[in-house]
């Protein structure tokens, strides 16, 4: 998986995104639309300089990922969050 970067935004293609999250990938636009995917966008700092994290978070879900400059995923957890049902 590769993260595209533009201009400052990060794209991941909801063929990869879809899966981690559960879902199917032609439900990613319309969730992330209506907010029921929310995202954070962070940039490394210190001896994490020229990496990002990119972190999902659906349902009771967190998707974390750390990239690389290029937008290389360099590793990804997944995490339960709030009450599991």
């Amino acid at each position: 998986m590769k993260i595209t970067m533009t201009d400052g935004q990060a794209t991941v293609d909801a063929e990869d995104l879809g899966p981690l999250l559960g879902i199917e990938p032609a439900a990613v636009p319309q969730k992330m639309r209506s907010g029921q995917i929310t995202s954070l966008f962070e940039t490394g700092i210190d001896e994490d300089a020229g990496r990002y994290r990119l972190t999902f978070f659906y349902d009771n879900r967190r998707i974390r990922l750390t990239c690389a400059a290029d937008g290389t995923v360099l590793s990804t957890i997944r995490t339960p969050v709030g009450k599991q049902t």
